[in-house]
Parts: C-alpha cells; structure tokens; sequence
C-alpha cells in the first residue's frame, strides 16, 4: 500500500505529544479568499486567536504533494502568495497528492485531512451547501456528505447565506448531521445572526458540544458536527440589509453566464463590492468568533476521555 504523504507541523507534532488542544483550519481562505498580503495577515490573525484561547492551530493545505496538518510561518507564506493553486475537495484531493501538485483545502478535505491527522476541531467561515436552484442544476456541496461520514465538528457560522439555506439544512437532516446553534434557537445565516429557520438543535457551552461529540463516538455514530456559531451583533450585517445584495449578486452571476465552481467566488466578490467591502470585515471577524469558540471546544475535548 502507498504510504500517505502526512507531515505535521513541528507545532503541530509537540502539541499531539502533549496532548494539547488542536483546531484545524482550511486553506481556500488564504488562497481563493482575499488578495494578498491581506489573506497572509487573517491567516496570522485566526492562528494567532487560536494560540491566544489556549490551543494549537493545524493550517491544512497540501504543498508539492506533500499533505501538511499545520504549516510553518515560511509555507504559509509562500502559500499566501501561490498562484494557480488548486481548490481541493473529496473528489480531487487524492489526484493532486498523487500528482505532487499543491492544492488549497475546502471544509470537506480539511476534515478528511484532520481525520487523518486525529484532529477532532476545525473552525472555518462557513460551509457549503445547497445552491439556489440546484432542483435544476444539482449543485450542492460536497461539504454536506462530508459532515455525515467524517467524525469532525466543524465551526462555522452557518451555510454560505448565497446558498438555498433551507435545503441545505433538509440535506444536513437527510444526512443525519446534528446542526447546533449556538446560544440562539435561530440558524445563523453567515453575515446575519438571523435566517428565519429554526435550528435542529442548540447547545450554550463548548462543554456541551464537546461531550456530544464524544457520545456520537459511544454510539457509533458515524459523522462529525456542525457548530452554527453566530458572528458577533457587531459585526453582523442584518438579514434585510444583506438579502436584496444577495439578490443582486444572483442576478449579475445569471446574466454573466457564471456556472459550477465558478459561482460562490464571483458571488463573494460581487457581495464585497455592493458592501464597500464590509462583507469581508464580517467574514474576518465571524472566523475569528469562530476560532475561539473551536478553541474552547478543543479544549473541552482534550479533558475528556476517547
């Protein structure tokens, strides 16, 4: 059998030693995301909030072939500033390593990357789902799968809002995935604290969350969870401020012949510039809510036993 090319981070690598707390985290953010510098220094900022709340923060990305759980200030450097990187899921994570290629990780590979690496956390923006017309087009996230078969919680702060949210959170029941907001009965949505859905479930502490994960464990359960963690009323863009951009950004990407991969990257551009650019203050400040809250939770876990 071919060896997997895994290496861990020498952060990495002492933290598992001792046992400390870890959150993974994606790398599409740094390379599909934000131009640079500004994605260098927001990956420094979640890493750096993460280190600040008591754990270890485990970048993923895969760099010449080489899968890496954590990277150094040198590769994530050079990955800040990379061109024609790939953009990894389940389908095409495997065809990159083997090809020595070097590929930036969505939610679904860097849950399968975590796995790997016995990384139980992973904090993000927020995850993919059910694109709006998918009853016609059948475009929905390979993110949801994931969650349902690969044991990660996963931080987010809902679905992407340009997304079909109640599908999404259909599929997410179809798939048996426990979503839980946090300290709220309402779904998040992304930018908004509020979407209108009821969450399936809601949980106030990062203890919870942690023993429930391990309980999926006790029961065999297979699958991870998703963490609908609200962005700070701060910092949020209200849902009826936001929803008409969204409906604006939908018709520009229609009428632009925009398909496939292709869309959530113009729609999170045309979002920021019909906001001035406040979409992607209220991006960076929900992942940083959301790396401290991994934090925790990875702190929680780590007291608990397997």
């Amino acid at each position: 059998m071919i060896p997997l090319p895994l290496v861990l981070s020498p952060e990495v690598t002492a933290a598992k030693a001792a046992g400390q707390p870890i959150v993974a985290l994606e790398s599409t953010i740094i390379t599909h995301g934000m131009p640079y510098p500004q994605n260098l220094e927001t990956a420094k900022l979640v890493e750096e909030t993460i280190r600040a709340a008591g754990a270890v923060p485990a970048t993923i990305a895969v760099i010449e072939g080489t899968l890496h759980a954590g990277l150094t200030e040198a590769q994530l450097s050079a990955l800040a500033q990379a061109k024609d990187v790939a953009k990894l899921s389940r389908a095409d994570m495997a065809a990159c390593i083997a090809a020595g290629g070097t590929g930036a990780t969505t939610v679904a590979a860097t849950m399968i990357a975590a796995n790997l690496a016995g990384i139980e956390v992973f904090a993000t923006g927020g995850i993919g789902g059910v694109h709006r017309g998918a009853e016609e087009t059948f475009d929905i996230s390979a993110d949801l799968r994931e969650l349902s078969e690969t044991p990660v919680t996963v931080i987010a702060a809902g679905a992407k809002a340009i997304l079909d949210l109640p599908k999404t959170l259909e599929v997410l029941e179809t798939y048996g995935v426990p979503v839980i907001a946090v300290g709220q009965d309402e779904l998040p949505a992304f930018w908004s604290r509020a979407s209108g859905l009821k969450a399936p479930l809601r949980m106030d502490t990062a203890g919870e969350i942690a023993r429930a994960l391990r309980m999926r464990a006790a029961l065999s359960l297979p699958g991870g969870q998703l963490v609908a963690n609200p962005i700070p009323e701060g910092d949020e863009i209200p849902a009826s401020e936001i929803t008409p951009i969204i409906t604006t950004a939908l018709a520009d990407a229609e009428a632009a012949g925009i398909k496939g991969k292709d869309v959530t990257p113009f729609l999170l551009q045309r979002i920021f510039e019909l906001t001035a650019g406040r979409s992607l203050d209220a991006n960076i400040a929900l992942v940083l809510n959301n790396a401290r809250l991994g934090a925790a939770i990875a702190t929680e876990l780590a007291a608990l036993p397997r």
